[in-house]
């Protein structure tokens, strides 16, 4: 799409938008004379007057109250058409609600020289021709945030009502026809499946990009806490305390300061990532997937399944609970947005036409414009970095459970992989170092890959001599023809013993080449055991075998304590969903540039080991 930019207003313009807005009061001649570039509610600003108001529009600010009666004053940064303003029309609204959109950056201080609104989702305005397309963009800073009051409240009942106001405001002001979209990425994806969940008349349709389903999985694995149980604490206490910049208006300024005088709003927000217990309140009102059940606004989802930062956990049971239009683009890539470009000029996710389909999408609900494209329900990238169309995910042609045996590992955090088991009477092994400084849900630390140095030829010698090591395997017979494990992989054990639990899929060829392409971890103590690892969308080729690792956990990715205890594990089993690509419909998209990163990254080899379970063949014989 090539994007058009409109002409700078007059102050003719202006005065029609004061008129327009019915907020917008105060004498004409001040509007004529007015020469300074920070917007009010009575004092619009473009980009003749402002660089950082994008070109085609007028940047108004304004304020309202959180729909809880706690107090809390919410900002909003409001960006309208001004070739629309000067008509009187009305026009839907995209709405993005987060803590990004503070006027000093995003996550810190940028090198701006004046204030003026975020430039965090310009690429959106920019692709989609928005202004010129008749849509106004609005920004809201969730409480704590940017130039709005209150305590941050990391996805929970305070935020949930920050959406709901939202919604309603800009829903109920005199330029909107009352159609609410919302639009983001990671975090003010988040507020967008809030939004979804909220199920209000107002709110039409929603887009999100690689979005947190449930807050808990960002912090915990069933118990056990990942490296940013402090980190994301820390970032998003940063954020909320940026200094924003000194030319801003008073209002802004002094709503930005509401940590100073209400430092326990620092203090409660850390101490809530400190709950370890997944059945607390503070999360069960955060289950963001549990609670979708019912809900319908139109809803379009991206979603990598081997990205590091918001994982693809408690996808399908979001997806499954929600019922109404579903639109996704899922596949092998990282935290990126849909329209993304590596530094060589490839898309990020390997397939063209976001800003199309999403503008698309929202003509659909937003203003009732039909389709002129037939665009799939869902478009799917598989790991062999190929594309399909499908009408739902997961497609499902066959469910198995599959007996995995018994066996032993010590849970030594994989020092027995890699230097021979504790001897008995030392202490118990103690946690790897640990990532540490700030991790928010836009920036996430480099981890080590999650495929072992353990698995070395040693630790199979070791095996095969009978000693217990950090892990141990179990293998499928090769299929016979390309069959992909598909929606969320489930494993269940009984174990005897107390500490922590790791399952890993791998991917194995003939020649011993294993990618490790799926994980989770749990808290043990001795008894039954069900562990959902993550969504995935991973199809093993003709000849290649299936190995589940149960052990130890292994890797950074986890801040986990070993207990240093043999662990028996009984009658373990893995429920697999899996579809034939045989049955594939192909659509257009080209392999995302991160999937062969991934490749590099969790690649192992893995000494073959006995077949215990037999996949069973999909699709046509």
């Amino acid at each position: 799409m090539k994007r058009r930019r409109a002409t700078a207003w007059a102050a003719s313009s202006l005065v029609a938008a004061l008129a327009l807005t019915g907020t917008l009061t105060g004498p004409v001649a001040a509007a004529q004379d007015r020469a300074g570039t920070v917007a009010t509610a009575t004092d619009p600003v473009t980009h003749a007057e402002n660089d950082r108001v994008p070109e085609g529009s007028v940047w108004t600010q304004s304020y309202f109250p959180s729909s809880d009666n706690s107090g809390t004053e919410l900002h909003a940064d409001v960006l309208f058409p001004e070739a629309l303003a000067k008509k009187k029309k009305r026009v839907p609204v995209i709405l993005s609600i987060g803590p990004y959109f503070g006027h000093s950056g995003q996550t810190g201080p940028e090198d701006w020289t004046h204030t003026g609104p975020s430039n965090r989702f310009q690429d959106f305005i920019e692709g989609t021709d928005l202004f010129d397309e008749g849509y106004a963009f609005v920004m809201v800073d969730l409480r704590g945030f940017g130039g709005s009051t209150g305590c941050l409240d990391w996805g929970g009942p305070g935020e949930q009502a920050d959406v709901k106001a939202a919604i309603d405001w800009a829903a109920k002001q005199p330029w909107s026809t009352g159609a609410v979209g919302m639009y983001g990425k990671s975090y003010d994806a988040v507020t967008g499946l809030i939004g979804n969940n909220l199920d209000q008349r107002a709110l039409k349709a929603v887009v999100a990009q690689e979005p947190v389903w449930d807050m808990y999985q960002y912090i915990y694995s069933n118990g056990v806490p990942r490296p940013n149980v402090t980190g994301t604490a820390n970032a998003y206490n940063s954020i909320a305390t940026v200094d924003q910049m000194a030319d801003d208006d008073p209002r802004y300024l002094a709503n930005s300061r509401w940590e100073e005088t209400h430092p326990e709003c620092l203090t409660e927000n850390s101490a809530g990532y400190r709950i370890a217990d997944q059945r607390d309140k503070h999360w069960t009102s955060r289950d963001l997937a549990r609670m979708a059940k019912g809900t319908d606004t139109p809803l379009f989802v991206t979603q990598g399944f081997i990205e590091n930062n918001t994982k693809p956990e408690e996808m399908q049971e979001y997806l499954a609970n929600h019922k109404g239009p579903e639109r996704g683009w899922l596949g092998q890539w990282d935290h990126v947005r849909g329209g993304d470009h590596t530094s060589d000029g490839r898309l990020a996710m390997g397939r063209e036409g976001w800003y199309e389909e999403t503008l698309s999408f929202y003509d659909h609900y937003l203003k009732g414009v039909k389709p002129k494209v037939d665009y799939p329900a869902y478009s799917v990238q598989d790991s062999t970095g190929t594309w399909r169309a499908q009408k739902t995910w997961p497609v499902v042609e066959r469910s198995a459970t599959l007996p995995l045996g018994d066996g032993s590992y010590v849970d030594d955090g994989g020092a027995s992989a890699r230097v021979g088991l504790v001897p008995s009477g030392e202490a118990t092994p103690q946690p790897r170092e640990q990532p540490s400084g700030d991790w928010d849900m836009e920036n996430a630390p480099a981890l080590d890959p999650a495929a072992p140095k353990g698995l070395a030829k040693g630790q199979a010698k070791r095996r095969t001599a009978g000693e217990i090591t950090s892990s141990f395997f179990v293998w499928s017979k090769p299929v016979n023809r390309a069959v992909r494990v598909t929606g969320t992989p489930q494993v269940s054990l009984t174990a005897k013993g107390t500490g922590n639990v790791m399952v890993k899929l791998y991917d194995v060829a003939p020649d011993g080449t294993a990618v490790m392409f799926d994980e989770q971890v749990s808290l043990l103590d001795s008894g039954k055991l069900t562990v959902d690892l993550k969504s995935t969308d991973w199809t093993l080729i003709s000849g290649h075998v299936l190995a589940v690792e149960i052990g130890s956990i292994q890797t950074g990715s986890w801040r986990d304590t070993p207990s240093g205890e043999t662990i028996k594990v009984k009658n373990a089993r893995i429920e697999l969903a899996l579809d034939s690509p045989a049955d594939d419909r192909p659509t257009a998209g080209a392999r995302s540039p991160f999937l062969d990163t991934y490749l590099r990254q969790y690649t192992v080899q893995l000494p073959p080991g006995p077949a215990s379970f037999t996949i069973p063949s999909v699709g046509r014989h």
